[in-house]
């Protein structure tokens, strides 16, 4: 899949076009351990199926990614996850944004055909990751939704929850840096008040340390579940 990107370095901003043929997402990949059995637990009483392995990750449809905003979904159960998003450009690791859009309905048959099922939208600015690599645990994620006609914050949390992205790449991939036309979602942080569908997703990787941000935001068109 082609993706456009803005790439924003030393303040200048310059466009790079990258083809990914393989894309991960990378699920469970928290660091804290106790707080993920935790959530496999809630998850095991709802008839989600236990995680073969932690981190485990899914291969995923490279044209499920998209830079539209707006996502056709079938039905009105599935939702969105932020999460960092890692690929490389002529050698050179590099960061974005995209949502893990899920259809929590076919999750309890099937974790990976529920990932599989939805579109993957992917934010159109990217930062090289060598300019965030020293102050990474600094960088928090956030989204929010829409809930009867008001713009809620859904979930906000610092990267130092998760695994480091390059760790996640070295677990999959077997080395230290992402391959080239290869894209790896790299975790979420909880949902505040719950997981739970909305028409609108806007989400936010925000570094205070450099004072930016990358945000995208995305519309759900909802088609019939016909039987």
């Amino acid at each position: 899949m082609q993706l456009s990107f803005e790439l924003i370095q030393a303040g200048q901003a310059r466009t790079v076009e990258v083809d990914i043929t393989t894309c991960i997402v990378a699920g469970w990949a928290g660091r804290d351990l106790a707080a993920i059995e935790h959530h496999i637990e809630e998850l095991a009483e709802l008839g989600v199926p236990r995680p073969s392995a932690v981190p485990l990750y899914y291969r995923i449809a490279s044209n499920q990614l998209t830079q539209q905003e707006e996502v056709e979904v079938v039905g009105d159960g599935s939702s969105g996850e932020a999460e960092v998003f890692i690929f490389s450009h002529q050698g050179k690791s590099l960061i974005s944004l995209a949502s893990d859009h899920t259809d929590r309905k076919l999750e309890a048959h099937s974790v990976a055909l529920s990932k599989q099922l939805c579109a993957k939208p992917v934010a159109r600015t990217a930062w090289a990751y060598d300019d965030v690599a020293s102050h990474w645990d600094e960088l928090i994620l956030r989204a929010w939704i829409e809930e009867d006609g008001k713009t809620v914050l859904y979930q906000e949390g610092p990267l130092a929850l998760l695994r480091p992205p390059l760790e996640l790449v070295e677990g999959h991939f077997g080395q230290p840096a992402i391959p080239g036309h290869a894209g790896m979602t790299c975790g979420t942080v909880a949902a505040i008040g719950g997981i739970r569908p909305s028409p609108v997703f806007t989400m936010e990787l925000f570094d205070p340390r450099l004072e930016r941000s990358i945000r995208h935001r995305y519309t759900l068109n909802i088609l019939p579940e016909v039987a």
